[in-house]
Protein backbone atom coordinates (compact mmCIF):
# COMPACT_ATOMS: atom_id res chain seq x y z
CA UNK A 1 0.00 0.00 0.00
CA UNK A 2 1.23 3.48 -0.81
CA UNK A 3 -1.02 5.59 1.39
CA UNK A 4 -0.01 7.29 4.62
CA UNK A 5 -3.51 8.05 5.87
CA UNK A 6 -4.19 7.71 9.58
CA UNK A 7 -6.01 4.63 10.80
CA UNK A 8 -8.69 4.40 13.45
CA UNK A 9 -12.23 5.65 13.83
CA UNK A 10 -14.24 8.75 13.01
CA UNK A 11 -17.41 8.53 15.08
CA UNK A 12 -20.78 9.47 13.60
CA UNK A 13 -20.79 12.58 15.78
CA UNK A 14 -17.69 13.87 13.93
CA UNK A 15 -18.56 12.91 10.35
CA UNK A 16 -19.58 15.66 7.95
CA UNK A 17 -21.09 15.67 4.46
CA UNK A 18 -18.26 15.96 1.94
CA UNK A 19 -15.61 14.23 4.06
CA UNK A 20 -13.34 12.20 1.78
CA UNK A 21 -10.68 9.57 2.40
CA UNK A 22 -8.65 7.42 0.01
CA UNK A 23 -5.87 4.91 -0.38
CA UNK A 24 -3.57 4.06 -3.25
CA UNK A 25 -2.31 0.56 -4.05
CA UNK A 26 -0.45 -1.09 -6.88
CA UNK A 27 -2.29 -4.31 -7.78
CA UNK A 28 0.27 -7.11 -8.04
CA UNK A 29 0.28 -10.60 -9.49
CA UNK A 30 0.52 -11.87 -5.92
CA UNK A 31 -2.64 -9.90 -4.94
CA UNK A 32 -4.53 -11.55 -7.80
CA UNK A 33 -3.22 -15.02 -6.93
CA UNK A 34 -4.10 -14.59 -3.24
CA UNK A 35 -7.58 -13.28 -4.08
CA UNK A 36 -8.16 -16.27 -6.37
CA UNK A 37 -7.13 -18.59 -3.56
CA UNK A 38 -9.30 -16.94 -0.89
CA UNK A 39 -12.35 -16.42 -3.11
CA UNK A 40 -11.96 -19.73 -5.01
CA UNK A 41 -12.45 -17.73 -8.26
CA UNK A 42 -9.79 -19.22 -10.53
CA UNK A 43 -11.19 -17.80 -13.78
CA UNK A 44 -8.26 -17.95 -16.23
CA UNK A 45 -8.87 -14.34 -17.33
CA UNK A 46 -7.23 -13.45 -14.01
CA UNK A 47 -4.49 -16.09 -13.88
CA UNK A 48 -3.53 -17.35 -17.36
CA UNK A 49 -1.71 -14.98 -19.74
CA UNK A 50 -2.29 -17.10 -22.86
CA UNK A 51 -5.99 -17.53 -22.15
CA UNK A 52 -6.53 -13.87 -21.24
CA UNK A 53 -4.83 -12.60 -24.44
CA UNK A 54 -7.67 -14.13 -26.46
CA UNK A 55 -10.43 -12.39 -24.47
CA UNK A 56 -12.02 -8.97 -24.96
CA UNK A 57 -9.53 -7.67 -22.38
CA UNK A 58 -6.49 -8.80 -24.44
CA UNK A 59 -4.64 -9.66 -21.25
CA UNK A 60 -5.04 -10.60 -17.62
CA UNK A 61 -7.20 -8.49 -15.34
CA UNK A 62 -7.69 -8.32 -11.59
CA UNK A 63 -10.89 -9.65 -10.06
CA UNK A 64 -13.48 -6.89 -9.88
CA UNK A 65 -14.15 -7.69 -6.25
CA UNK A 66 -10.45 -7.34 -5.45
CA UNK A 67 -10.70 -3.75 -6.69
CA UNK A 68 -13.94 -3.26 -4.75
CA UNK A 69 -12.15 -4.57 -1.66
CA UNK A 70 -9.99 -1.46 -1.70
CA UNK A 71 -13.14 0.59 -1.05
CA UNK A 72 -13.88 -1.67 1.89
CA UNK A 73 -10.38 -0.97 3.20
CA UNK A 74 -10.94 2.79 3.12
CA UNK A 75 -14.30 2.42 4.89
CA UNK A 76 -13.01 -0.06 7.48
CA UNK A 77 -9.74 1.72 8.22
CA UNK A 78 -10.36 5.42 7.64
CA UNK A 79 -13.92 6.66 7.11
CA UNK A 80 -15.70 5.89 9.34
CA UNK A 81 -13.01 3.34 10.26
CA UNK A 82 -12.75 0.69 12.94
CA UNK A 83 -16.13 -0.54 14.17
CA UNK A 84 -17.97 0.31 10.95
CA UNK A 85 -20.56 -2.20 9.73
CA UNK A 86 -21.36 -2.45 6.01
CA UNK A 87 -25.10 -2.35 5.26
CA UNK A 88 -24.90 -2.22 1.48
CA UNK A 89 -22.76 -1.43 -1.54
CA UNK A 90 -23.56 -0.92 -5.20
CA UNK A 91 -20.84 -1.37 -7.81
CA UNK A 92 -20.49 -0.58 -11.48
CA UNK A 93 -17.34 -1.84 -13.17
CA UNK A 94 -16.28 0.69 -15.80
CA UNK A 95 -12.86 -0.55 -16.97
CA UNK A 96 -10.47 -3.41 -16.20
CA UNK A 97 -7.70 -3.26 -13.62
CA UNK A 98 -4.50 -5.00 -14.67
CA UNK A 99 -1.51 -6.31 -12.75
CA UNK A 100 0.81 -3.37 -12.12
CA UNK A 101 -1.95 -0.73 -12.17
CA UNK A 102 -1.90 1.88 -9.41
CA UNK A 103 -5.47 2.13 -8.13
CA UNK A 104 -6.80 4.93 -5.96
CA UNK A 105 -9.91 4.00 -3.94
CA UNK A 106 -11.97 6.96 -2.71
CA UNK A 107 -15.02 7.37 -0.49
CA UNK A 108 -16.95 10.62 0.02
CA UNK A 109 -19.79 11.17 2.50
CA UNK A 110 -22.96 12.26 0.68
CA UNK A 111 -25.68 11.76 3.32
CA UNK A 112 -26.13 10.90 6.99
CA UNK A 113 -28.87 9.84 9.36
CA UNK A 114 -27.49 10.64 12.82
CA UNK A 115 -30.38 9.00 14.65
CA UNK A 116 -29.82 5.67 12.87
CA UNK A 117 -26.01 6.15 12.65
CA UNK A 118 -26.19 5.54 8.89
CA UNK A 119 -23.71 7.10 6.51
CA UNK A 120 -24.11 7.05 2.73
CA UNK A 121 -20.98 7.46 0.65
CA UNK A 122 -20.13 7.80 -3.01
CA UNK A 123 -17.40 5.26 -3.72
CA UNK A 124 -15.04 4.91 -6.66
CA UNK A 125 -11.71 3.60 -7.85
CA UNK A 126 -9.58 5.21 -10.50
CA UNK A 127 -6.36 4.69 -12.37
CA UNK A 128 -4.56 7.82 -13.46
CA UNK A 129 -7.71 9.89 -12.95
CA UNK A 130 -9.92 7.53 -14.99
CA UNK A 131 -12.69 5.83 -13.04
CA UNK A 132 -12.66 2.05 -13.27
CA UNK A 133 -15.34 1.40 -10.64
CA UNK A 134 -18.18 3.51 -9.22
CA UNK A 135 -20.81 2.91 -6.59
CA UNK A 136 -22.46 3.84 -3.33
CA UNK A 137 -22.01 2.42 0.16
CA UNK A 138 -24.30 2.60 3.18
CA UNK A 139 -22.71 1.85 6.52
CA UNK A 140 -23.50 1.86 10.22
CA UNK A 141 -20.94 4.20 11.78
CA UNK A 142 -19.53 3.81 15.29
CA UNK A 143 -20.71 6.24 17.96
CA UNK A 144 -19.05 7.55 21.11
CA UNK A 145 -22.33 6.74 22.90
CA UNK A 146 -21.60 3.02 22.51
CA UNK A 147 -17.85 3.00 23.10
Amino acid sequence: MLDNAPRGTICIEDIEIGMTRSLTKIVTDRDIELFAEVSTDHNPVHLDDAYARDTIFEGRIAHGMLTAGLISAVIGEQLPGHGTVYLGQTLKFLAPVRPGDMVEAVVRVTDMDLRKRRVTMETWCEIGGKRVLAGEAVVLAPSRKFD
